[in-house]
């Protein structure tokens, strides 16, 4: 698992090269697709029913699972990329939302919340935790920005499934949910909107939007529960 959540990375990071004013979607798609078959494994979104690509990318109110296609991106647009590698049987998963281009300040405030609130998150994973704990901190970091945090979508475990159990809400108590323990994986999301916490699916089945049109974003590790802490599995070697 930990060599999957490297080929994620190495594919992450590799698309990242690629984002840029005047690109489709679905050129950032065949990026990661031959990163991720370079690295010899295969894409873990082409593992679920139905979908047919190896990410999935969310410009602007695209909260999750927006389908790569034509759109192009504009400069001051914002982009989530999430993708996962699947390697000798095992799944990673990982996300990040990127600028495009020159963003503006709002913007820019915006995506370091998120990106500190998963930060802090993955350092509430420890042995005799709770999931309530990460999905605290989730909570407390974004809704202290000023943001909020979407109520319908989670995290999850990952293992030989994309999504096994325990769900990990972006809200909750400490203390509450169910215990970690040495040897589980978790994805770990924050999925969060500027405006209103509200979404809706949109045409197409997959892609995910805010109702407000506010922009959204998603950052996201996997992370295995260890004795001497949180493992990032997703961290470019």
């Amino acid at each position: 698992m930990h060599r999957a959540g490297q080929i994620a990375a190495e594919a992450l990071a590799e698309t990242a090269k690629h984002i840029r004013p005047d690109r489709k979607t679905i050129d950032l798609d065949a990026v990661a697709k031959n990163a991720i078959r370079r690295l010899g494994a295969e894409g873990s979104f082409t593992k679920v029913k139905g979908y047919h690509y190896n990410t999935c990318l969310t410009p602007n109110d695209q909260v999750v699972h927006g389908v790569p296609g034509d759109y192009v991106l504009r400069e001051g647009d914002i982009l989530g990329v999430d993708l996962g590698a699947y390697y000798k049987g095992f799944h990673s998963d990982l996300a990040y939302t990127f600028p495009v281009g020159r963003v503006s300040k709002e913007s820019t405030r915006f995506l370091a919340v998120g990106r500190k609130a998963l930060k802090e998150a993955i350092r509430d994973i420890k042995v005799g935790g709770h999931i309530g704990d990460i999905s605290n901190r989730i909570q407390t970091v974004v809704e202290s920005g000023g943001y909020s945090v979407v109520k319908e979508l989670v995290g999850h475990g990952v293992g030989r499934d994309l999504h096994e159990d325990p769900p990990i809400p972006g809200r909750g108590k400490k203390g509450s949910g169910k215990e970690l323990r040495e040897g589980m994986v978790l994805a770990v999301e924050v999925i969060y909107n500027l405006g209103q916490p509200n979404v809706q699916l949109l045409a197409d089945g997959w892609s995910i939007a805010t109702r407000d049109a506010s922009i959204s974003g998603l950052f996201e590790h996997t992370v295995a529960v260890t004795k001497e802490g949180p493992l990032v599995l997703t961290q470019k070697p």
